[in-house]
């Protein structure tokens, strides 16, 4: 009985021995690469154009905002200026006109931010699109096993971010 024991844990260890010898020939054949998505969205020209979009598209209605916001401020500071020499009736109707300028001024600027940050998704998410057919390309190309866009800790000899870079500044 003592020897029968002897023989499984024998076996047992056998079969350790040979999973890890498995797991370090695994390991050394794996090709890993990492893509800090952050670094294309701010330097890719891809996405530099992008975000020239956009302020080209939205810097009217943010000019015309800031004309607004500058009326407000103005009409705030000329009833404070002024409310001491109005009439009650004449003080209540402007605070009336201000406070519909106000909200007004809020509408527009709440629909500015709303309608900015949907365009700049669409905007990002091509660049991000375009930048992953790129990244396949790399890894079929380069033979990659796996490649990583989000990490906690990686060694820059995995990062090929600047590859995908500038594949995304050649691709047209």
């Amino acid at each position: 009985m003592i020897s029968m024991t002897r023989h499984w844990g024998a076996r047992v260890v056998l079969v350790a021995a040979l999973a890890a010898a498995s797991a370090v020939s695994w390991a050394q054949d794996l090709k890993i690469g990492f893509v800090s998505t952050e670094r294309i969205l701010r330097d890719s020209n891809a996405a530099k154009a992008a975000q020239a979009r956009l302020e080209q598209e939205f810097s009217k209605r943010e000019r015309d905002l800031e004309a607004l916001g500058n009326q407000l401020r103005q009409a705030t500071e000329k009833l404070e200026k002024d409310a001491p020499t109005l009439s009650e009736s004449q003080r209540s109707a402007r605070q009336r006109q201000l406070a519909e300028l106000e909200r007004d001024f809020q509408r527009r600027r709440r629909e500015f931010q709303e309608d900015l940050a949907q365009r700049r998704n669409e905007e990002l998410q091509q660049v991000i699109e375009r930048a992953n057919r790129v990244i396949k390309q790399i890894a079929e190309s380069e033979k990659y096993d796996l490649i990583l866009q989000e990490a906690v800790y990686i060694a820059p000899k995995h990062d090929i971010t600047d590859k995908v870079i500038n594949g995304l500044n050649n691709a047209r």
